[in-house]
């Protein structure tokens, strides 16, 4: 199945091109239904603008679908426990109920979630992402953002180990794989940071919301001003004054007149 995607927020809230309903036996409107959906012209990836909240809303569901695929689509309850969780979470937040809730309708505005209406038994309405399907994403590609956005930027070592039981990655090389491919999207979903200080390798971050694709634009300087230490000016060696320089002159002077005495009374008694 391809995957849907939209230009802006105006396409994710537009309906589904109507298909043709078929009759039964109908031929006709089989075949018309497979020409309009071929007719449908490609999809264009989003250019998504979430808040910290829905980033964080919509990581947890992609961490519980990958993980605790039993327990997903979520509840409410689930949800924030997910959201406000001190493991596997940077920053730690304290989200309100009511916050979450806001944050999972602003997403599923754009689109990127579902309600889950109660059925089967379940008597509660559920919430899931719908990231993989609006923006094109394999399993690993998921899980890599995913973590992203629950943990912030990361190396693709951490990204590695991070994503061990979400997806399977086989190698750095993989995971710089598959990085290369979300950056290099014509809308990047992640992107390459300069390296911290005291780092070995690159750094990446989505780009899932503004604040986010604008972070550590200015780190170069900031990192420099930050790690060179600050230098007070060395103070240039005063002069003396001229009365000081004509003292130790004097000084000198008399000095060498006394060493010449010295040396005379020493050729004298020695019959030079």
């Amino acid at each position: 199945m391809c995957p849907r995607s939209f230009t802006s927020t105006s396409e994710l809230l537009s309906p589904e091109p109507a298909l043709v309903e078929p009759n039964a036996g109908n031929s006709h409107s089989l075949r018309a239904n497979r020409l309009l959906q071929h007719a449908i012209p490609p999809p264009m990836l989003p250019v998504v603008d979430l808040d910290p909240e829905q980033v964080r809303v919509l990581g947890c569901l992609v961490e519980k679908q990958l993980t605790t695929p039993q327990q997903y689509p979520l509840t409410l309850n689930a949800l924030v426990s997910a959201c406000n969780q001190s493991s596997n979470r940077d920053p730690v937040v304290s989200f309100s109920e009511e916050a979450v809730e806001r944050a999972v309708t602003g997403a599923k505005a754009r689109g990127l979630a579902r309600f889950v209406h109660p059925s089967h038994g379940r008597s509660a309405l559920r919430y899931r992402h719908e990231l993989a399907e609006v923006l094109g994403l394999d399993e690993r590609q998921l899980a890599l953002l995913g973590v992203l956005m629950l943990r912030g930027p990361q190396t693709p070592g951490e990204l590695r180990s991070r994503t061990e039981r979400m997806a399977r990655l086989d190698g750095l090389g993989e995971v710089e794989a598959e990085l290369s491919a979300l950056a290099g999207r014509e809308e990047p979903l992640v992107r390459r940071l300069p390296r911290s200080p005291g780092q070995k390798e690159d750094r990446y971050a989505h780009c899932l919301g503004s604040a986010i694709r604008h972070v550590e634009d200015s780190a170069p300087d900031e990192v420099r001003q930050r790690d060179v230490p600050s230098q007070s000016p060395v103070p240039a060696p005063s002069s003396p004054a001229p009365g000081a320089w004509s003292e130790e002159l004097a000084e000198l002077r008399h000095e060498v007149a006394r060493l010449r005495r010295d040396l005379d009374e020493l050729r004298s008694q020695l019959g030079a």
